[in-house]
């Protein structure tokens, strides 16, 4: 039995949540908008007292398989459409920097051009400086979760951390493992 898949989803105030029946899309909405996800047709919805449940008619393995599955999916679009999901990323380097143009993000990451960002699928952009380590960070918040996540790791993938000096784009809390230069090897 899947241990996420039981677990019910509790509905808070001012969220509503609807099933196509003919198609199995579910599709959330919310004080910060609406989502929409198709979830197998081996899965059915009940609703009942503020909580969504999913279950399944049977135990074979693409049931079994798309039981977690679907409630996570679930679950993150009811999170993003009260509260929003965020992720932040840090740029390190000299020279490195980011700026708003328009809704749009502009990164200075060294290159004879800057690279140009679009903001797409709702998602927006927030920079931060921060003095006391004298870095910028980037927030890219939205009430989709995989459109967040996708657009923070393609602006990280724009200059990924070296591994000398730890220089890059990286997600706030990553930990970059800096590896000997030739003259630290040398010295051995």
């Amino acid at each position: 039995m899947s241990r996420i898949g039981t677990k019910p989803i509790t509905v808070p105030n001012g969220v509503t949540i609807s099933v196509d029946e003919a198609t199995n899309v579910v599709t959330v909405k919310g004080p910060k908008g609406e989502l929409t996800q198709p979830i197998s047709r081996l899965l059915s919805l009940t609703q009942e007292d503020g909580k969504v449940e999913i279950t399944r008619p049977n135990n074979l393995r693409e049931a079994r398989s798309q039981h977690g599955l679907a409630r996570t999916l679930i679950s993150n679009m009811v999170d993003g459409v009260t509260k929003g999901h965020t992720k932040t990323l840090e740029i390190v380097g000299v020279g490195y920097r980011a700026q708003l143009e328009g809704k749009n993000l502009l990164l200075n990451m060294g290159y004879s051009h800057p690279v140009r960002i679009s903001a797409e699928n709702g998602v927006s952009f927030e920079i931060v400086a921060d003095d006391k380590t004298r870095t910028q960070k980037i927030n890219v918040s939205g009430i989709d979760k995989q459109a967040v996540g996708q657009i923070a790791a393609d602006i990280r993938k724009v200059r990924k951390p070296e591994p000398y000096k730890g220089k890059g784009i990286r997600y706030s809390g990553e930990v970059v493992k800096l590896k000997a230069g030739k003259r630290a090897a040398a010295k051995k």
